[in-house]
């Protein structure tokens, strides 16, 4: 049985009551389970109790689950249930925020000490995210599943993948940072990757394994009770919603037809996008006002995202942004603001946009910026102000080849921070940087892992970006590299009115 698949087994549990089967199931997810419900509770006895529980509830529930369920996903969730019921029950409340009043100099490399002042927040930060993003997170630092595998589980692209993470890890690191703990990105995976899951008490399994089917403790069938309430709960508060929405949509209130119409949202406008869309029908492409015109302060609204075939979607977008998502030359990411020149004056307006056709999305989307905007872009080579960044000691150069499994980048809190990347798009960071354009002239041809940290005392402007001079001397000082004021021909983006 170690060969069959989590559902595979769930389900010859449920046919067969297979002791076999559910004690395969218990090996191989009792340390997530219990790691997940020590972080929640704080006390290992408490957290054997919620394992137990957990895996009562998988035993109760086996026959009802889908074939599609992300078993590793749903025992997550179990176990945040089922632990905030046990913290509720106990009068405990989960509240081990603790301020830190010294920004964090941490060694990147010792986890240990990264873990220590993180994990205490980790539950409650994860409880934030959307609940796909968390099964991810779950799958690639939890369980240290590769990048392939956890979109392969998830029924996902890999680069979908790659920018959820990307995103979710964010939102993370900026979660934490309100609470005083001031980390990078890169130290936020590398921790949890080395240190979210312990391993369970010994002889945890076999009382969870013999609990499944005899009698149990009633504290402990409290405990499931609870869980199995709070989640009911949770499924039913989106039935109320749904419900909420059939009620306007047969008449029942007094808001008329023309606004209810006025007022919908089309099934693609999520503030949490789902890329789902740009593989489905209905075909469209469709610019409207955005729904999500109010950010978060802490969680950001608005994001993009793109299919090989040209395909794309935006959230909360600018006319402008728009412009240099179709006009994009690459097939991800868009032409930079910095190589955009826009002479008419545009409504300063945000928008959700969708082009998913299977072919032609792109020239779609141009099309359609143009007839409701009376805006196109043309390519123009001008003379410019531009840095170009070279290799400052090509003998004395010290970074190795990237070994990493994870493709990251992250620019933000006195650091660029970068997995797997190649010198054009660390060029690509440096230019967000600077708001100058700058090209790559290093010659280097390999994925590094790059990491450039500047002193915070000498930020101007916004307030995670370094002046030149600052960023300058970081590069030549840490990487080797330099960047070369210069004035040369390069091609920009010229937005103008249509004639």
């Amino acid at each position: 049985m170690p060969d069959a698949n989590d559902m595979d087994l769930v389900r010859e549990f449920a046919r067969h009551n297979s002791g076999a089967a559910f004690t395969e199931l218990v090996r191989r997810h009792i340390n997530l389970v219990y790691s997940v419900a020590l972080r929640c509770t704080g006390n290992a006895g408490d957290a054997q109790d919620v394992t137990q529980a957990v895996f009562i509830i998988l035993a109760r529930k086996a026959a009802g689950l889908r074939e599609r369920t992300l078993l590793t996903g749903w025992l997550y969730e179990t176990t945040r249930f089922a632990a905030a019921r046990l913290l509720r029950t106990n009068a405990r409340r989960h509240a081990r925020e603790q301020e830190a009043y010294m920004q964090s100099t941490l060694n990147e490399a010792d986890h240990s000490a990264v873990w220590e002042k993180l994990s205490p927040h980790l539950e409650a930060a994860m409880s934030r995210l959307a609940e796909r993003d968390r099964a991810l997170l779950v799958l690639r630092f939890y369980e240290n599943k590769s990048g392939p595998e956890a979109a392969a589980l998830l029924g996902i692209r890999e680069d979908t993948a790659h920018k959820r993470v990307t995103r979710a890890i964010e939102k993370l690191r900026k979660f934490f940072a309100q609470r005083g703990v001031t980390l990078t990105a890169t130290a936020i995976a590398g921790a949890v990757s080395a240190n979210s899951v312990q391993a369970a008490p010994a002889g945890l399994a076999v009382t969870v394994t013999a609990a499944k089917g005899t009698a149990i403790g009633s504290s402990t069938l409290t405990l499931v009770k609870g869980a199995l309430k709070l989640m009911a709960w949770s499924k039913a508060q989106t039935a109320i919603v749904v419900g909420v929405g059939i009620l306007l949509a047969v008449g029942t209130t007094t808001v008329t037809v023309e606004k209810i119409h006025k007022n919908q949202t089309e099934e693609w406008q999520l503030k949490e996008m789902d890329s789902k869309f740009l593989l489905m029908p209905p075909y469209k492409t469709a610019i409207l006002p955005t729904k999500f015109a109010e950010r978060d302060p802490l969680w950001g609204t608005g994001g993009m995202t793109w299919m090989p075939g040209g395909q794309i979607y935006g959230i909360n977008k600018s006319i402008e942004e728009m412009l240099r998502a179709a006009y994009a030359k690459k097939e991800f990411g868009l032409i930079s603001q910095y190589r955009t020149i826009s002479s008419p004056a545009m409504s300063t307006n945000r928008y959700d946009f969708l082009s998913n056709l299977p072919t032609g999305s792109r020239e779609a989307l141009k099309h359609e910026i143009k007839r409701k905007f009376g805006v196109v872009g043309r390519f123009e080579t001008i003379e410019t102000n531009i840095l170009i960044l070279k290799n400052k000691h090509p003998n004395l150069f010290q970074l190795k080849p990237s070994t990493s499994k994870m493709r990251y980048s992250n620019v933000g809190n006195g650091i660029i921070s970068m997995m797997d990347a190649d010198a054009n798009e660390l060029a690509e960071q440096l230019e967000n940087c600077v708001k100058i354009p700058v090209i790559n002239q290093t010659g280097l041809t390999n994925n590094f892992d790059f990491e450039i940290k500047w002193n915070n005392g000498q930020l101007i402007g916004a307030p995670d970006y370094p002046n030149l001079d600052t960023l300058k001397q970081a590069l030549a000082d840490q990487i080797s590299l330099e960047l070369v004021p210069t004035n040369m021909p390069i091609e920009m983006l010229v937005v103008e009115k249509v004639k």
